[in-house]
């Protein structure tokens, strides 16, 4: 494995998502660098690639209330538990739990272990809000996939917070979530 700047240079057998990924971050004049590796479909798949890209790499969760009419997307830090009752509090909504993965993909385009804060640039609708753990603030760089699990990448967070989001069209809820 190893760290590259910016696209590939061959985009032959790169899904075409992914490819939209990159054209979004060059249109917006980004500067990422990426890393190919194997399928990663759970945190711990992550930790070779996380040594690699030296960044904050965020656990991804899709959510949605139990009536399936409200949609999240939480990122937060790979080390903290997941706590529906803690966060459900903070955003006033009951009974959270993961949606199904049918929405994930209608939505955001993405399949089920390749979660990215950038498939939100695919929610021309604005169906799923951003949640976001104050700590994955608190790094210089943030690493997430390209909307597919077998590229990660790694950029700013400030280039995140002022110019990805804001050309995605949404904004971000910050909350705060305990460490156990």
């Amino acid at each position: 494995m190893e760290l590259v700047n910016g696209r590939p240079e061959n985009p032959v057998g790169r899904l075409e998502k992914e490819i939209r990924t990159y054209d979004f971050l060059d249109k917006l004049k980004i500067d990422y660098q990426r890393i190919d590796h194997e399928a990663a479909m759970t945190m711990e798949d992550c930790e070779a690639v996380d040594k690699i890209l030296d960044a904050t790499i965020c656990k991804n969760l899709f959510l949605c209330n139990r009536q399936e009419t409200r949609f999240y997307l939480l990122m937060m830090p790979g080390d903290k538990k997941f706590k529906t009752k803690e966060l459900s509090s903070q955003i006033g909504s009951a009974r959270l739990s993961f949606a199904k993965d049918h929405y994930m993909e209608e939505f955001l385009d993405i399949t089920p272990g390749s979660m990215s804060v950038l498939g939100l640039m695919n929610d021309k609708e604005n169906r799923v809000q951003l949640l976001i753990d104050e700590d994955v603030l608190k790094g210089e760089l943030i690493g997430c996939h390209p909307c597919i699990n077998t590229s990660s990448l790694r950029f700013r967070t400030e280039d995140l917070m002022k110019k990805i989001l804001p050309a995605m069209g949404h904004e971000a809820v910050f909350v705060t979530l305990g460490l156990e």
